[in-house]
């Protein structure tokens, strides 16, 4: 047998997105898995009960649909397709009301009645330029930009706190829509950066919409294996990687895990200041999930939320800002701010016939108990009269189970660190290539790296150069 020349520790869809990368550049390449089936956090299972397909984590995917590795794959060939919701997403105001973003720019900004042009500036140009901008903000970010007059426009909006932004829109439903965007960054809306992530998912929003795959979050993962192991890589899964000798020997290790994790597999290898630096390494709260198999569809109180995959309940601008904010300060929130996703309204096959799923979390800070999961449930029955009388099983997954599935989720931050400003000029040293480590030919390739959270295979594919660079000569 010919001598591996990469092996990659983690099946996530960054450890595949960089094996698929490798072995595209024709090299041999392995990837351990501690887990029976890779995916991490991108995967799926009947968590409730038999014929109910929950997300283990990732629920929608608007990036890996966009994301410039995945787009110029063939993922299409191994089995991956993608369901459209009727609307990309709904925000639930304090009285029901569903104000819902189509993926249309011009339709969703005639909603928005006064706000239609500030809605129009804020994205117009971003949705025009997408792919420009992802290629420059799905990259580390002390680089030169391709797109500098693109980018500046998104840096200009993007690099203040949401708060500051929603202070271009007039409407309530504006105000909220945005902030239903900024909370994605698990951070308090006046904290700068916030406005970023907003740009981003609406861009996305408006530009592909939020697709998720078609049978679950796993279709994308046995997609990526699949392309793996046909250009010759190979997955094992159940294998432990703790210490640098339970690998085997290779040129070239990749690492999707978390920093302290690369720490411990390299242990005294490792120089003082980068130990330093990954163990400073911070991340943002974690999250509490539920996952439900309901005997009917969620009865909304606007029957319009109905036509988004992803809903966010919370209420308006203030009331998410409050929520987020107190999260922060340590506060389980009473109104929280809760992300949902209702697969089974536009994929059937997720369930037995009659029957749906349901996928919602809330953040919450540090040592929430699972009884917090009522409080979650509270916030969805104030927006669905009667939803508690559809619940046929109820799970619920707190940070320790997060973490265990993978330990990039550290607390539960299921973004893979702290996503302020810092934390992405950091991620997780401030350096031109931060996947490199200071032992030659290995890498750390998790979302712990840029660009950071979300399922886009990019720290994977750009660890993944950086090796094809470093160690085997290619440019």
């Amino acid at each position: 047998m010919s001598p591996l020349d990469a092996v990659v520790v983690g099946a996530g869809p960054n450890g595949l997105a960089a094996a698929v990368t490798l072995a595209r550049a024709g090299l041999r390449v392995r990837v351990l898995e501690r887990h029976a089936s890779p995916g991490g956090g991108l995967s799926s299972a009947e968590l409730t009960l038999p014929g109910f397909v929950h997300d283990v984590g990732s629920a929608i995917h608007p990036l890996g649909y966009a994301s410039p590795a995945f787009r110029d794959w063939p993922l299409h060939a191994f089995g991956l397709s993608w369901v459209q919701p009727d609307a990309p997403y709904a925000q639930v105001l304090e009285d029901g009301t569903g104000v819902i973003v189509e993926r249309d720019l011009d339709a969703a900004a005639q909603n928005f009645g006064q706000d239609a042009a500030a809605w129009q500036a804020l994205f117009g140009p971003l949705v025009g330029g997408m792919d420009g901008l992802l290629d420059d903000v799905l990259r580390p970010l002390p680089r030169l930009p391709r797109h500098p007059l693109l980018l500046a426009r998104f840096g200009l909006r993007g690099v203040p706190p949401a708060t500051w932004t929603a202070g271009l829109l007039r409407t309530p439903e504006a105000r909220a829509a945005w902030a239903g965007l900024a909370a994605h960054a698990n951070l308090p809306l006046s904290t700068p950066g916030t406005g970023a992530a907003a740009l981003v998912l609406g861009t996305l929003a408006h530009g592909v919409g939020w697709p998720f795959p078609r049978g679950g979050a796993q279709a994308l993962t046995d997609a990526l294996v699949a392309y793996l192991r046909f250009l010759g890589g190979e997955v094992e899964t159940g294998v432990e990687v703790r210490r640098w000798a339970d690998l085997p020997p290779a040129r070239a290790v990749l690492v999707d895990s978390s920093p302290a994790v690369l720490l411990a597999l390299l242990g005294d290898r490792v120089t003082p200041g980068y130990r330093a630096w990954l163990t400073r390494y911070r991340y943002g709260p974690g999250l509490l999930k539920l996952d439900y198999a309901l005997r009917g569809p969620v009865p909304w109180r606007d029957p319009a939320v109905g036509r988004a995959g992803t809903v966010h309940l919370g209420g308006g601008l203030e009331a998410i800002t409050r929520a987020e904010a107190e999260v922060t300060r340590g506060v389980a929130p009473q109104r929280p701010y809760v992300l949902a996703a209702q697969h089974t309204l536009f994929d059937p096959s997720r369930a037995p016939a009659g029957g749906h799923t349901f996928w919602a979390y809330a953040h919450v800070p540090p040592g929430t108990p699972d009884s917090y999961a009522g409080t979650i449930e509270a916030q969805i029955e104030r927006a669905a009269p009667g939803f508690r009388d559809l619940v046929l099983r109820r799970r619920v997954t707190n940070a320790r189970a997060l973490e265990a599935l993978s330990p990039v989720f550290r607390g539960g931050d299921v973004n893979g660190g702290r996503g302020d400003l810092w934390g992405l000029l950091a991620r997780p040293v401030p350096t031109p290539t931060p996947y490199r480590t200071p032992v030659p030919g290995v890498y750390l390739c998790s979302s712990a790296t840029p660009p950071g959270g979300g399922i886009h295979g990019m720290s994977g594919y750009w660890a993944a150069r950086a090796a094809l660079r470093d160690v085997f000569g290619e440019r």
